[in-house]
């Protein structure tokens, strides 16, 4: 039998050549075919993608893949400590460097413990390939020991899943997941392979001919559409650029600022697009949505013409859809044509590549502006004049304890716009995209769409190996963080020292503060106690975990303590900021009433002539809608 590491141009293995159970390290993917086990094919194949780190944790059905993987001088694998972890850090590391994310995963247990992290990654677009074990070929069906379809399960989670019945197929499924995660609108895609096809003998040879009939992502956009959109940016009085994470995705942030500087446009960035244009640049009114800046919503609410990039009309940026922006006209440029209109009917139209669509835009305004050029100037008045009346701003706790809003905003100033930051889900979340002023693009790896609490320890962790040298910090609510700080293990093990900053309010922060608004202050099950029984104490966990354990409760402490954890570079550090539970996120839109409603603070609403309209009014409308 010809084995792959029998070549003449094989590298030796970590045991020399000639003692028995020694084995080459795989040699590099050549043209030429050769005989290699199913396992030693995806090892290449993974070799050939350019893969750089794979998060997992091995498994009987996935173990074939393990032996080959340990000799690779490519592909370094990451042990974690679960497998939502690795889903989570391949999203960070995708996120954080643009490149494919990848995480691997046995059959059964440990592939459906993916499901949240593909979920996730779905929802915000990240290109991830999920690789798992499946139970062998003649055993699917039959309810064997750790088998679960988790093609069928994933299908409405994943871009796009394969299962592989045949090991000549394996390099072909690797190359087309890579492409599929990677190009068009990005996404997850899974990749399973029963037992016996990674161990059956096969031929092995580079690159494979992809076969993906009818996938065409339509990068160029339609020039008529982009005159269209330009003719309206010519005529538009109030217009506002609505910039999604599809700018990033498309790495068009300097485009982006070309457009905005041209027009001199107000920009408002999503969640999932803060960085993509610079928080100290003067056009930039802030982030919309549910907890966005009162200049942000209000713009959006009041203009003639919205340019959607990359978005997609979320319902936490519009509110109540009926009542969104209602004498605007929309330009909505989408990668994704089935975005186009799906929740608000777009009167141009504009499918392609972000940075391609912004290009020719950029060029077609020029055109129109050698025509004629809207003058801005009461516009702008207007926005300021929010800006200036409604800034971001908080209150310290009456009973003197820390204010989360204070450590998040020290963080980010002391730390910088060169970090980058990871948040979890829950109040936490939503003062870090408020108080940290991000400047760059890939400085902001969050959980959007899903909402997925206990993303930010593992996801800062996959951004801390795509990204060795950057300072990255973990911003965690002390509920997010117990749901995934074992990973902290894997971080201390493996060399990434991240900087985990616990927003320690003793509570579900995010459920509390609706217990507070619309359930009359009635806390049902949101005390985890780790303010009245310190349980679990952070700072011992953290050193259990290898990390650098810290505490802070003292306004006079935050600089030092986050100075002292930017020293420590030896391993990861968890600070313990033990804040007031009082605090809330404003401003707020409460869930089912639309963007007029926002309140800069309970019971001042910028935006109604009357502002005496009764705090139980938007209670009543909020319990009609969603639940958060």
């Amino acid at each position: 039998m010809t084995s792959a590491t029998s070549r003449s141009d094989a590298k030796p293995g970590p045991t020399a050549p000639g003692v028995p159970g020694a084995r080459p390290k795989p040699a590099p993917p050549a043209g030429t075919p050769v005989r290699v086990t199913g396992a030693q094919s995806l090892v290449r194949s993974l070799e050939a993608v350019g893969a750089e780190v794979v998060f997992g944790i091995p498994g009987g059905t996935i173990l074939p893949a393990y032996d080959p993987l340990l000799d690779s001088t490519k592909v370094r694998h990451v042990l974690v400590r679960h497998e939502q972890g690795a889903g989570h850090a391949a999203t960070g590391y995708a996120q954080a460097t643009g490149k494919v994310g990848v995480c691997m995963a046995t059959s059964g247990p440990g592939a459906t413990n993916l499901v949240t992290p593909l979920a996730d990654a779905n929802m915000d677009s990240v290109p991830v390939v999920a690789i798992t074990g499946q139970q062998s070929r003649n055993l699917i069906g039959t309810d064997a020991f750790q088998e679960a379809d988790i093609c069928g399960i994933t299908m409405p989670i994943t871009k796009h899943n394969f299962l592989v019945t045949d090991p000549a197929e394996i390099p072909r499924a690797i190359a087309e997941a890579f492409h599929l995660a990677s190009t068009g609108r990005p996404g997850p895609v899974l990749v399973d392979i029963p037992k016996d096809v990674l161990q059956e003998m096969t031929s092995f040879s580079w690159p494979p001919e992809l076969r993906l009939p009818g996938y065409r992502p339509t990068l160029r956009p339609h020039g008529k559409q982009v005159r269209e959109a330009a003719k309206l940016i010519a005529q538009a009085q109030r217009p506002v650029l609505y910039v999604g994470g599809g700018v990033i995705k498309a790495e068009a942030s300097e485009q982006l600022r070309e457009l905005a500087e041209l027009t001199g446009i107000p920009v408002a960035t999503t969640l999932m697009a803060r960085g993509a244009f610079p928080d100290s640049h003067r056009q930039h009114v802030g982030m919309p949505g549910m907890h966005g800046s009162v200049a942000a919503v209000a713009s959006m609410q009041r203009a003639d013409l919205l340019v959607a990039l990359g978005a997609r009309f979320d319902d936490r940026v519009t509110g109540q859809l009926s009542s969104f922006a209602p004498d605007a006209k929309i330009v909505h440029a989408d990668i994704d044509p089935a975005e186009i209109s799906k929740n608000r009917k777009a009167d141009v139209p504009i499918v392609g590549d972000c940075k391609e669509i912004i290009g020719e835009l950029i060029d077609a305004v020029k055109t129109e502006f050698d025509r004629a050029r809207p003058d801005l100037t009461d516009w702008w008045t207007q926005v300021d004049s929010w800006r200036e009346d409604y800034p971001a701003g908080y209150e310290w706790p009456d009973d003197g304890s820390l204010s989360p809003q204070y450590v998040i905003e020290r963080i980010g100033e002391l730390v910088g716009p060169d970090a980058v930051y990871a948040a979890g889900v829950g109040q936490h979340q939503m003062w870090a995209a408020q108080f940290v002023k991000y400047e760059k693009p890939r400085t902001w790896i969050n959980s959007g769409g899903l909402g997925t609490m206990g993303f930010a320890v593992p996801a800062a962790m996959g951004a801390q190996f795509g990204l060795p040298d950057t300072q990255v910090w973990a911003i965690d609510g002390d509920g997010c963080f117990q749901m995934t700080n074992q990973e902290l293990a894997t971080c201390a093990i493996e060399g990434a020292p991240i900087k985990v900053a616990v927003i320690n309010n003793g509570n579900l922060g995010m459920v509390r503060q609706w217990q507070n608004l619309f359930y009359s202050e009635r806390y049902s099950n949101t005390d985890l106690g780790t303010h009245k029984h310190r349980i679990p104490d952070f700072t011992l966990l953290a050193e259990a975990l290898g990390c650098a354990g810290l505490r802070c409760e003292a306004k006079e402490d935050v600089d030092a303590t986050i100075r002292r954890a930017m020293e420590i570079n030896d391993r990861p550090v968890v600070i313990d900021f033990v804040v007031g539970k009082d605090a809330q996120v404003w401003p707020m839109v409460a869930a089912g009433t639309g963007n007029d409603e926002i309140m800069a603070v309970r019971g001042i609403r910028p935006l109604f002539d009357d502002d005496e309209v009764s705090q139980e009014a938007v209670e009543a409308a909020a319990a009609e809608g969603e639940q958060a």
